[in-house]
């Protein structure tokens, strides 16, 4: 079983990396905007769900594969009763359809079995602590995936940290970690209050159109003055096209 605790597993960020926590989310906003957000909360096991389809793929293609789930088994019942191979062909879209389908059906049937229901809704009352734990007990749900159900879902003030958000905030200097996780459990001990899905989303559009993982665009980054990575390019201004379609403000 994989445990973290927030205040156990990290130290708190200073005020140092607090003001550059908030300082990239200014700069973040004034390049990209205020991202938005689904208006009312979705249903904790459609956002992990979801959230599990997303994993290797892009937003787009995993949105296709969530809806075609949904369109076929209306109800988390229905999937779970059905054929992995049925849940297989509906996201196929997404790739790796084998290890999602299984992933999925694991989940589906764990969550029956502890809580008695299709529905994660008993966990709302607990705290992020408890959630993670409880989420991450299932397989195939990590850190990455039980922290984004908290944000996007139970609106936690929690940021979630993929590959482009690892990579960025260890380039830009607000921590220093080795893997995503690590660098989750050091960004979310005490992370500024209100801003974490305005950081966690602009990131994530940083890492995709400009701070990639070879070649970045250092010269078109509205963080280049504070960032301390030491292979910048400032004569690289190129950045991709706007890759702003976040698949998890749309289930």
């Amino acid at each position: 079983m994989l445990l973290f605790f927030f205040h156990e597993k990290a130290g708190n960020l200073n005020k140092k990396q607090m003001k550059k926590v908030q300082k990239t989310d200014e700069l973040l906003k004034s390049k990209f905007g205020i991202p938005p957000k689904n208006k009312v909360l979705p249903d904790p096991l459609d956002m992990l769900i979801g959230t599990v389809l997303s994993q290797n793929t892009n937003d787009r293609n995993s949105y296709k594969a969530y809806k075609n789930l949904r369109k076929k088994f209306p109800t988390w019942e229905e999937a779970n009763k059905a054929k992995r191979t049925s849940i297989e062909k509906e996201i196929r879209v997404a790739g790796l359809g084998l290890q999602k389908s299984i992933a999925i059906k694991e989940i589906l049937t764990g969550i029956y079995k502890k809580y008695g229901t299709f529905s994660l809704r008993i966990l709302e009352g607990n705290n992020n602590d408890q959630i993670l734990e409880e989420l991450t007990a299932f397989n195939g749900v990590g850190v990455k995936t039980a922290s984004c159900v908290l944000l996007f879902s139970m609106g936690r003030n929690v940021c979630p940290v993929d590959t482009h958000v690892h990579r960025t905030v260890n380039r830009i200097g607000i921590v220093k970690a080795s893997t995503p996780d690590k660098t989750f459990f050091l960004l979310n001990d005490d992370f500024p209050p209100e801003i974490a899905h305005s950081f966690h989303t602009n990131l994530i559009r940083l890492g995709r159109e400009v701070c990639k993982p070879k070649n970045p665009g250092c010269g078109a980054c509205p963080l280049l003055k504070m960032c301390r990575f030491d292979q910048k390019d400032t004569s690289n201004t190129k950045s991709a096209d706007s890759n702003s379609f976040m698949l998890l403000d749309h289930i």
